[in-house]
């Protein structure tokens, strides 16, 4: 399992917006490699994502993966304040394993029916799901795709997420990292760079 992280590092608005079109770009490519990805966890802004977390599975995943990860640049005038003469905008890409995988039988998994947009097939289909891990209480709902056993694999991944964040004192190293990475960022080393509104890869 690699689990990839972009983040904003606490930056400006302008992060962002760059956060939401990096992931975009990178939704792009996976396709091109045949690597699935499953969003698990984003946190938007007013503009853009301030992070993502998302889940990688296929053969090209190692190389698609190593690619991205590191500092992840923005050459761009400001879309939200043009007179802004800043040009520059950094986000962060951080790579993370779990460490052990959880299974079926360590999870209370109840469907229900999906709330919110999405019509009639919403409304009658009980494909929300919601997962506990009975050792630890943690608690997840998923019902962001149509089908059942998408949604519940997804479920499955959050909780293992999350308890890889719970278990702290063994995981300490992870955790610690993925904490550390909102608020540090190697500003002017880019291992990635794009440039203008269209987000065009440079590098």
């Amino acid at each position: 399992m690699i689990l990839l992280q972009f983040s904003s590092a606490q930056g400006p608005e302008e992060c962002c917006i760059a956060v939401e079109k990096a992931l975009a770009y990178f939704l792009e490519e996976a396709k091109k490699h045949q690597v699935t990805v499953d969003l698990l966890e984003s946190f938007p802004s007013k503009q853009g994502l301030k992070s993502a977390l998302i889940y990688l599975e296929g053969e090209d995943t190692e190389r698609l993966a190593q690619s991205w990860c590191g500092t992840v640049q923005w050459q761009c005038q400001s879309p939200i304040r043009p007179l802004h003469k800043r040009k520059n905008w950094f986000l962060s890409v951080m790579r993370f394993s779990a460490i052990q995988p959880i299974t079926d039988s360590e999870i209370e998994f109840e469907f229900t029916k999906a709330q919110g947009a999405g019509g009639q097939h919403v409304n009658k289909t009980a494909s929300a799901v919601r997962a506990k891990h009975i050792a630890t209480g943690i608690t997840v709902k998923v019902q962001s795709e149509r089908s059942q056993h998408a949604n519940k694999k997804l479920a499955k991944q959050l909780i293992q997420w999350k308890l890889n964040e719970y278990q702290e004192q063994q995981l300490s190293m992870l955790d610690k990292q993925r904490h550390n990475s909102h608020y540090q960022i190697e500003r002017g080393n880019a291992t990635t760079v794009f440039s203008g509104q269209k987000f065009k890869r440079l590098s």
